[in-house]
């Protein structure tokens, strides 16, 4: 299999929301993708932006929306953020108990579907289902906050992950979300991760564009050892 190229996933969690559309245009020629934090209060104990923002902001970027569903019931909510444009959505595998049927339900509304796994679940439960999915995204953080420090122990559940795909040649991206930033993203690339969503790390810097080119850089050095 070709090995595919690393992404880089800016959050907009960390972004001003005055300004959400500016903040988007700002990496929008450096990010691959443009990661969507939904939260409801439920699930985790902070709200945000729900699906009438991210259609508004659909229209202002050709980036590619990876959605991340921190909220209860993902069944009823998650395939209204595939029409509306989401190239991935991800849910909680805490939130669902038929983690398979619903991806099937985001390929069928025309999205990738990926499965979260937050801080204190064991992994083993669900690699049997990763080939139902095109994205794992294991939080390095306790889901639900932004700028929580990065938890290195995490990274095994990355490890056993990677070991899992390898095993089976399987086609999935495994994502990092959590404390991701210019001192720990080579750790999460090492590991095996290929995707990386950074939130303070990029918003938080004078130029985000350069932060988001900087960061893959060290994802790659730390991949091909150069």
């Amino acid at each position: 299999m070709t090995v595919p190229p690393l992404i880089v996933a800016p959050s907009i969690l960390a972004a001003d929301f005055a300004r959400l559309a500016d903040e988007v245009r700002a990496v929008e020629h450096a990010a691959d993708w443009l990661h969507v934090d939904v939260m409801d209060n439920h699930f985790v104990p902070n709200l945000t932006i729900g699906l009438p923002v991210v259609q508004s902001l659909r229209a202002a970027t050709e980036l590619p929306f990876d959605v991340h569903l921190m909220i209860e019931d993902p069944r009823r909510w998650a395939p209204g953020y595939a029409d509306a444009g989401a190239y991935n959505v991800t849910f909680h595998a805490e939130a669902c108990d038929d983690p398979v049927a619903l991806a099937k339900d985001l390929r069928s509304a025309g999205s990738k579907a990926g499965l979260a796994i937050d801080r204190d679940t064991p992994i083993e439960p669900y690699l049997d289902l990763l080939p139902s999915f095109d994205t794992l995204l294991i939080m390095t953080i306790k889901a639900g906050f932004g700028g929580q420090r990065f938890i290195p122990q995490l990274l095994d559940k990355v490890r056993a992950a990677r070991r899992h795909v390898a095993s089976g040649h399987l086609e999935l991206r495994i994502e990092v979300d959590g404390g991701i930033a210019a001192d720990t993203i080579e750790q999460a690339a090492a590991a095996g991760a290929d995707a990386f969503v950074a939130g303070t790390a990029v918003y938080g810097a004078d130029d985000p564009a350069e932060a988001v080119r900087r960061l893959r850089g060290l994802a790659e050095r730390a991949t091909t050892g150069a």
